[in-house]
C-alpha cells in the first residue's frame, strides 16, 4: 500500500506542469511532471536537476533530496522566512506549507497552488491594490511593528534573499500589489535596511549596478528614489509585459542549477574557521563553469559572461557574490545566463562589520588581497581560457571599469547618493583596478602547463 501524501500543483503560465508531493510519515518529497506538459510542444524541465524523464537508477531518497533542494531555493531567507512562517501559522521547517503560502509569485515562471481543479490562474479576477510613495514611506518607518514583507495581512515576498523587499507591479510610475488575474509583479522594491550601519546600501548598490552596466555587463535595470527614505527599485528580468497581462519567464538560480540547497550557496558552506576552511563543497565558480559546459545553450558565451561577472565582483569588493546571485533562463534545450543583480561594494559599508571572505574563491583565494596572478590564471583555466586570453579579459574589463567610474559616480549623485558613499566606492574600485591590472601583466606570462 502506498504511503499517504499531500500535493501542490505546479503551474507554468496557465498550464499544469506537474505535482509536488510530500509524504509526512517518511518526510520524503517527490515531483512528477504532468503527462500533458511532458508531451506538449516546447515543454521544458523545471531545471537540469529535474529532467522531464527521471533517471531510472535514482532512489526515492535521492529524488526527495533533489526535489527539496530545488523548491526550498524559491523561498526567502532570514527574518523574511520567519515572518512568512508566523503569518501563515506553519513551522519554518515546513517546506510544503511555506511553498503553499508563498508559491503564487516566485522567481521565474513557477506558481504553486493546492489544487488543479480550479479555473486557470490567468482567469482569476484581477485585483490591483495601489501602494503610494507616502504609504511606502510609512511602512518603511513602521518595520519595528509590522514586517515589511506583510501587507494587508498577506506576505508579499517569495523571492530568495535576506534584505527587506516586496514585489510589485509597476505601471505609469505607480506601484501596485497584485491579488490575482493575469498581472504579475514586475519590480522588486528594496528599502533602506533597518540597521544604521547599512543605511548607505541602496545608494551603494545603485552605483555599483550603474558601473557594471557602463562597463558592458548585462545587469538588471535599477533606479533610486527617496520617499524620503532611500529605496532601490529593480526591474524583474523574469517578467515581460504581454497585454493583457504579464508573461513569466522561467529561470533558476545557481544553486538550483548545481543541485545544491540554499545552505550551500557559499563555497565554504561551514565558514572559514581553521578546522572547516578546507571544506569547499558549496557553490563555486569552478562548479558553475562545469554546469555551464553541460547545460548551456551557448557555453562559450555564458562562461565568458560569468568570468567577467566574477572579475567585476573582485573589483568592487562584493565578497557576498554567492551561488544564488547568478540566475539562468531555462529553455527546452538548455539554459542561458540571465542579467546580473545584487552588486554591492562591501568595503564601502565600513561600519557594517561584514565578512571580508569571498563567497566563491578566485582560484584558491578567498580575499581580494590574497589573489595572486596564479589564482587569476586558474580561474581563467576553469573558464576555458589560456593565461594570455585571461590577461586580456582582465585588462579589458579593468579599463572599461576605470573609464566608467566617474560617470557612475555622477549618476549616483544625480539620484541622491551621498558623496561619502560614492567617494568610498570610487576609492576602493580605483585601488582594486590598479592592483589587479598589475596582476594581469603577470598572468600573461604563466605557462598553461603550470596550472
Amino acid at each position: 500500500m502506498s504511503e499517504p501524501s499531500h500535493a501542490l500543483t505546479v503551474w507554468i503560465g496557465d498550464q499544469v506542469a506537474g505535482h509536488l508531493h510530500h509524504h509526512p510519515t517518511t518526510n520524503r518529497f517527490a515531483f512528477a511532471y504532468a503527462d500533458a506538459w511532458r508531451e506538449a510542444r516546447g515543454a521544458f524541465a523545471l531545471g537540469p536537476q529535474l529532467p522531464l524523464k527521471a533517471p531510472g537508477d535514482q532512489s526515492a531518497d535521492q529524488h526527495s533530496a533533489i526535489v527539496r533542494q530545488f523548491f526550498e531555493n524559491l523561498l526567502p531567507e532570514g527574518d523574511a522566512l520567519d515572518h512568512a512562517a508566523q503569518a501563515h501559522g506553519v513551522s519554518r521547517s515546513n517546506l510544503l506549507g511555506l511553498i503553499h503560502a508563498l508559491g503564487r509569485e516566485t522567481a521565474g515562471a513557477i506558481r504553486l497552488t493546492a489544487g488543479d481543479d480550479e479555473a486557470t490562474l490567468a482567469e482569476q479576477p484581477e485585483q490591483l491594490r495601489e501602494v503610494t510613495r507616502e504609504e511606502l514611506s510609512q511602512r518603511i518607518r513602521e518595520r519595528a511593528q509590522i514586517p515589511f514583507s506583510v501587507w494587508d495581512q498577506k506576505v508579499r515576498l517569495s523571492i530568495a534573499g535576506y534584505q527587506d523587499k516586496i514585489a510589485v507591479y509597476e505601471h505609469g510610475g505607480k506601484l501596485f500589489l497584485v491579488n490575482g488575474g493575469p498581472k504579475a509583479s514586475t519590480v522588486i522594491v528594496k528599502p533602506v535596511p533597518t540597521r544604521p550601519a547599512l543605511a548607505s546600501l541602496p545608494g551603494n548598490e545603485f552605483m555599483c549596478m550603474q558601473l557594471a552596466r557602463a562597463a558592458g555587463l548585462p545587469v538588471a535595470d535599477t533606479w533610486l528614489e527617496h520617499v524620503p527614505e532611500p529605496v532601490l527599485f529593480v526591474k524583474r528580468f523574469d517578467r515581460r509585459e504581454a497585454p493583457p497581462g504579464v508573461e513569466r519567464l522561467h529561470l533558476i538560480d545557481g544553486c538550483q542549477l548545481l543541485g545544491l540547497s540554499v545552505g550551500m550557496k557559499y563555497e565554504r558552506p561551514y565558514g572559514d574557521g581553521p578546522d572547516v576552511r578546507n571544506i569547499r563543497d558549496g557553490a563555486s565558480l569552478r562548479a558553475l563553469f562545469q554546469a555551464i559546459n553541460q547545460h548551456s545553450l551557448q557555453p562559450a558565451v555564458d562562461r565568458l559572461a560569468v568570468l567577467r561577472w566574477a572579475i567585476f565582483q573582485v573589483l568592487i569588493g562584493n565578497t557576498d557574490a554567492h551561488g544564488k546571485n547568478l540566475s539562468f533562463f531555462v529553455h527546452p534545450s538548455g539554459v542561458r545566463l540571465a542579467p546580473a543583480y545584487d552588486m554591492v561594494c562591501i568595503p564601502a559599508l565600513k561600519d557594517a562589520q561584514l565578512s571580508g571572505t569571498q563567497a566563491m574563491a578566485v582560484g584558491d583565494a578567498f580575499t581580494g588581497a590574497e589573489i595572486t596572478p596564479f589564482d587569476w590564471a586558474q580561474l581563467g583555466q576553469q573558464a576555458g581560457l589560456r593565461p594570455s586570453a585571461m590577461a586580456r579579459q582582465m585588462i579589458g574589463l579593468i579599463d572599461k571599469v576605470t573609464d566608467a567610474l566617474n560617470g557612475a559616480r555622477d549618476a549616483a549623485h544625480q539620484s541622491g547618493v551621498d558623496q561619502v558613499t560614492t567617494d568610498a566606492i570610487t576609492l576602493h574600485v580605483m585601488e582594486a583596478c590598479d592592483r589587479h591590472r598589475a596582476s594581469a601583466a603577470q598572468v600573461k606570462g604563466i605557462k598553461p602547463n603550470m596550472l
